[in-house]
């Protein structure tokens, strides 16, 4: 099989042939024709997170060093499955849930694999899709996208259960009340769409990028705000009329936060999913004066990811604009992504690449 890998974060990606795995008990063999590429392979690549004031969080204190397999959108076609496997045949196409979990403790008991302490994810903790070949630890994870096409299908497993996770926690709206999707890339577009699926149109999109947002505007978004501006949190109350319920955040770092934390109405309710990065500093009264909620989502669960899978089966969800490109060109896609110049999604093809 064939391998992308990080063997030195921030250094290109090297190809390595490894042996094509075989599958055991109720693992799967993936042979992977796509895999997204998200904004968490750049921590991942880079090799840390921002904690803000000169603070970082290496992966090696979390055991991850090189060499790393990312990838954690990964489609395919079943190639072989172990000798416990049922329900599943060679031959049938699947995207695999990356956010595997511990399945022993209170969160996997409830079905929220999400908050599990022991993860393994794919593409983190586990090899990722970034090979021809996946083994995925059971066939449980494995979700059927039939009718959806390739690329599309690939996001659905980070961006399209991550904001159908996130727009889940929004609270009960008012007639009036508008949702703010801040950071239109990947996950904050498919947002869009998802808010737009249950019934909610008055969604303001707030970028630094005009070609962000006019994709945004594209997929529903009913108005869109530039927010590199000082004024940008007075114009969101203005244009939300002093009715903002909601904002969902896909980048994460100070200056979302504060935008959302100052336009927000009483009662409203700030998930944070981004994870761009950064310290913020927030005066902590009014977040009872004003019966604000703050709210951590990260991923979803397997649930998430199946209602996810029938919106865009039943034609619900609005293809955001992705690029395609062969596997050989995945520094370039990295790359790119790493500069800003990714509209939407970028989806790496396995389909020719060559296995040794």
């Amino acid at each position: 099989m064939l391998s992308y890998e990080v063997t030195e974060h921030g250094r290109p990606l090297q190809a390595r042939l490894r042996e094509t795995p075989v599958p055991k008990g109720r693992e799967v063999v993936l042979r992977v024709t796509h895999s997204g590429l998200c904004h968490t392979d750049l921590h991942l690549w880079h090799g840390y997170f921002d904690l803000g004031g000169g603070r970082r969080a290496p992966l090696s204190e979390r055991g991850l060093v090189p060499p790393l397999t990312l990838g954690h959108e990964p489609l395919g076609i079943v190639e072989a499955v172990g000798d416990a496997v049922t329900g599943v045949a060679p031959g049938a196409r699947c995207l695999a849930f990356p956010w595997i979990a511990c399945g022993a403790c209170w969160a996997c008991d409830k079905g929220r694999t999400e908050l599990c302490a022991r993860q393994r994810n794919l593409g983190i903790g586990l090899p990722g899709g970034f090979a021809t070949h996946l083994v995925v630890p059971d066939a449980r994870y494995l979700v059927n996208v039939d009718g959806i096409d390739d690329a599309f299908a690939a996001t659905l497993a980070c961006s399209g259960v991550t904001s159908y996770a996130a727009v889940s926690k929004l609270p009960t709206l008012e007639a009036d009340d508008h949702v703010a999707v801040i950071g239109c890339g990947g996950v904050g577009l498919t947002a869009i769409s998802i808010l737009r699926a249950r019934g909610i149109e008055r969604i303001i999109a707030c970028d630094v990028s005009e070609e962000k947002l006019e994709a945004a505007r594209s997929l529903g978004a009913a108005q869109a705000l530039r927010t590199d501006s000082a004024e940008a949190a007075q114009a969101l109350i203005e244009l939300a009329g002093n009715m903002l319920g909601g904002a969902l955040d896909f980048v994460g770092i100070p200056s979302t936060l504060d935008l959302a934390y100052t336009a927000l109405r009483k009662g409203g309710t700030y998930v944070l999913c981004g994870l761009h990065g950064g310290q913020a500093t927030i005066p902590i009264p009014p977040i009872a004066q004003r019966s604000l909620s703050i709210v951590g989502s990260f991923v979803g669960s397997i649930a998430d990811l199946e209602a996810t899978v029938e919106l865009a089966k039943a034609g619900k969800l609005a293809r955001l604009p992705i690029q395609t490109c062969d596997a050989s060109e995945i520094n370039t896609a990295l790359s790119a992504l790493d500069a800003g110049r990714v509209i939407g999604r970028t989806v790496i093809d396995f389909t020719n690449a060559e296995v040794a």
